[in-house]
């Protein structure tokens, strides 16, 4: 696919989740204790749609080619490629839609990480080439299925739940799989294959590892004290 095409492509899939945004809105409209804030009901459910559709992708996409996980430079199929080209443009649409909706001290730190996988999967997409080390980075969306079910949750007022609490259950067992050990095994992938990376595309990795590594591990810890450890010392109390 020429640059031209590439660009083309992510173009296409920000309008279409631009799109999708706007028709959740009407399909699944937010309920009474989410109606003061309409703009995260629906921009939770169109992260939900992508993350389904990344996750289980990337997952086929492993399963499929499964050359693509013993050369993560470059060997990929031209579904990856393209699977990869609509996330960009997920996380482009969602950078413009936060950017738009909320105060930057509510959301800079999601800001951060969507640029830092916007710089990561443009470059891998315009060059071709580290696309399966992307799509190992898209797997991390199996585990946000289940952390934007919580959000969706939440804002439902169904936290008292067992839904609520299964899906909490859910969401860190993922989230220890899927998200802390694929980040873990792609800083190894990338300390073990130094020699066969330019110097600049080591730097950019190895950065976008610096960054995402910690604040996965805060969110991880926020989320065990909110469900978990406030929960219990609540109960304790009782």
């Amino acid at each position: 696919m020429a640059a031209v095409g590439c660009v083309a492509l992510a173009g296409a899939s920000a309008a279409s989740f631009r799109l999708l945004n706007v028709a959740l809105g009407r399909l699944v409209p937010p309920p009474p204790s989410a109606q003061r804030n309409p703009w995260k009901w629906r921009n939770i459910w169109t992260s939900l749609a992508h993350s389904l559709l990344s996750g289980a992708s990337a997952l086929l996409g492993f399963w499929m080619h499964p050359q693509m996980a013993q050369d993560l430079i470059e060997s990929h199929p031209p579904a990856s490629h393209r699977l990869l080209g609509i996330s960009l443009g997920y996380f482009l649409q969602d950078f413009l839609d936060m950017a738009n909706n909320q105060k930057l001290h509510q959301c800079w730190e999601l800001l951060f990480h969507h640029l830092v996988v916007i710089v990561c999967f443009g470059f891998a997409f315009l060059a071709h080439r580290y696309v399966g080390f992307a799509m190992v980075a898209l797997l991390v969306e199996i585990n946000s299925v289940f952390l934007h079910l919580r959000t969706i949750l939440l804002m439902a007022g169904q936290a008292q739940t067992t839904s609520y609490r299964l899906t909490s259950l859910v969401n860190l067992g993922t989230y220890v799989v899927f998200r802390i050990t694929t980040l873990a095994w792609m800083t190894r992938w990338l300390v073990l294959n130094r020699e066969s990376i330019s110097p600049g595309t080591y730097a950019l990795s190895t950065v976008g590892m610096a960054i995402m590594t910690p604040m996965n591990i805060i969110l991880f810890y926020r989320l065990l004290r909110n469900d978990f450890l406030t929960s219990r010392r609540c109960e304790k109390e009782k």
